[in-house]
């Protein structure tokens, strides 16, 4: 789809009031309308609408229409858009810190995930205020993502397997330690130009989750799927904290019920999926590997948490303390 102009773009504002007092606000994410994150921002949008009484219009955006990762992180914080959702490492380019919760091999399991990512948890309210008073966005919800899987042009094993590939990350520090960990050599890419990439072969493999993978037709150039699960991840939709406070406390409690009911939706659609999607990916022609055909685990994990440990253990050991601590 076709970008708008990034002249345009400058010219807006995240919110703009019509004749009739409808608060219009502007959604614009990197995914699919297709995709589970692209179905719930519609999902997201149609709720404000109802809850509201239609006097919030949401504009969803898929898709990049209005920029990169990392452009479309900066316009939410400038107010250029209002909600973007994303996941936690490229929003760490809002807020260094937020990259923690995709840290790799970081939870025991997705009901740890969820309940660290549950906005009462200390984990989120110490985010939360960070990423406030740093870059004027707030959290409104969060949603499963589901577990990122490596997908390679050859089957891979064991760490070793790796070596010498060329492997896209997304484009920020915590994904390229993840891919690095697994062994190979990270390739900082943004995703709108990723299937193009894996198509040409100027990379060998990427790591998503099974939905984004199915999504996008990844199967037509990467034939072997491994189920490293190495990130539980979740997606955060981030409002403008400036766009916020000028809706009324009506349009804000309706948007909030709005997000609730959204969160639950998606992380019930990514959970009722992963299998489906797995099925079908196996059905296009991918050869999926797991613990039972041979794929090592326990290599990929030590030898990533001794990066992570190297890299990031000093600057948040106290989250990941927090992290642990989450029953």
């Amino acid at each position: 789809m076709r970008r708008i102009p990034g002249l345009f773009l400058f010219l807006c504002i995240a919110l703009t009031v019509g004749a009739q007092g409808v608060s219009t606000l502007r959604y614009a994410h990197m995914n699919s309308k297709q995709s589970i994150p692209g179905l719930q921002a519609a999902f997201f949008a149609e709720r404000v609408r109802q809850l509201s009484g239609g006097s919030v219009s949401i504009e969803v955006y898929p898709d990049s229409q209005l920029g990169s990762l990392q452009e479309m992180a900066e316009e939410v914080s400038s107010g250029v858009i209002a909600f973007h959702h994303n996941t936690s490492g490229a929003i760490g380019a809002l807020f260094e810190d937020y990259g923690v919760l995709d840290t790799p091999f970081a939870y025991r399991s997705v009901d740890h995930l969820l309940k660290v990512v549950d906005p009462a948890s200390p984990v989120m309210i110490k985010l939360q205020a960070g990423l406030l008073k740093k870059s004027g966005v707030r959290i409104l919800y969060t949603y499963y993502f589901g577990a990122r899987q490596l997908t390679c042009d050859r089957p891979i094993r064991k760490p070793a397997d790796l070596e010498g590939l060329k492997v896209r990350s997304i484009p920020f520090p915590i994904y390229q330690t993840a891919v690095e960990g697994l062994g190979a050599i990270p390739a900082p890419i943004d995703w709108a130009l990723t299937p193009t990439a894996l198509a040409a072969k100027v990379v060998n493999g990427q790591e998503n989750p099974v939905n984004i993978i199915l999504d996008s037709k990844l199967y037509e150039s990467q034939p072997y799927l491994m189920l490293t699960s190495h990130i539980l991840a979740v997606h955060s939709v981030l409002v403008n904290e400036s766009a916020w406070r000028k809706l009324s406390s009506a349009q804000r409690d309706a948007i909030s019920r709005a997000a609730a009911g959204t969160s639950a939706y998606a992380t019930k659609l990514t959970l009722d999926k992963e299998a489906s999607d797995l099925a079908s990916l196996k059905s296009k022609g991918m050869k999926v590997i797991g613990p039972e055909d041979g794929l090592d685990i326990e290599a990929f994990r030590s030898r990533t948490l001794g990066l992570v440990r190297e890299r990031f253990g000093a600057k948040w050991g106290e989250y990941y303390k927090l992290i642990d601590g989450v029953k």
